[in-house]
């Protein structure tokens, strides 16, 4: 919390003006959601900046040059979805739980980008985004899923992945694309302001060939050890 407040401080003049960028891309029509994706973009890095936040990206040659993939991180907290926008260098859509959608930013963030927000107590609503979500990959956009469902709250060591987070996937027929967070608890998390890096690590994708004799939950285990795997190599 205490650096979100600097991070407002230190933005004062200029919040307005992208709180209202942001509301704008989600409101108008004739802004499409990859503009919007860049605009968000923007706005990550100037926040990212104020609250004295590194980002340090590995891998980014891991990820697919064909659009239609789905990014599959751990989950570490609110933070991470600045991680990836201010790193990631193609435009993605996001998955969130109803819990968390009206948080405010977050809320208009979702606007803009045109992500999906599931209702995991409904269970029509959610097999409603997964198909949603199943034909949007299709059509070439990018999804970024957090297959545990719900932050760690055990720093870098992840929860069990749900192989319900990769229907959409597995009926898209795409690329997963595993990603690991590393202390991307501590912008939120931490009671402290002092200079942080957090790192992201795009890991190499598991191609349709590659999982599609394999069940849902085969692939969560899969894609989770990759990442286990990843954090402990970038946390050495």
């Amino acid at each position: 919390m205490r650096r979100i407040i600097m991070m407002v401080l230190r933005l004062f003049l200029k919040a307005p003006y992208y709180l209202f960028r942001i509301w704008w891309c989600g409101k108008s029509s004739r802004i499409n959601h990859e503009e919007g994706f860049w605009t968000v973009k923007h706005v990550t890095k100037a926040a990212n900046r104020a609250g004295r936040v590194t980002i340090e990206s590995y891998g980014l040659e891991n990820i697919p040059k064909d659009n239609g993939f789905v990014f599959f991180p751990n989950h570490q907290g609110l933070f991470d979805v600045l991680v990836f926008l201010e790193s990631c260098p193609v435009p993605f859509a996001f998955v969130i739980k109803k819990e968390a959608s009206q948080v405010i930013l977050l809320k208009q963030v979702i606007a803009a980008l045109g992500s999906l927000v599931i209702d995991r107590e409904d269970i029509r609503q959610s097999m409603k985004i997964i198909q949603q979500v199943t034909e949007e990959v299709k059509k070439g956009r990018n999804f970024l899923i957090f297959a545990e469902g719900t932050r760690s709250k055990m720093g870098n060591q992840p929860l069990d992945f749900k192989g319900g987070s990769f229907k959409s996937a597995v009926k898209a027929k795409c690329p997963i694309v595993p990603c690991a967070l590393i202390d991307s608890f501590k912008p939120f998390d931490e009671k402290s302001i002092r200079p942080v890096t957090v790192k992201v690590v795009y890991l190499p994708p598991l191609y349709y060939e590659e999982y599609k004799d394999m069940k849902t939950v085969e692939i969560a285990q899969e894609v989770k050890k990759r990442i286990e795997k990843a954090i402990e190599e970038h946390t050495a």
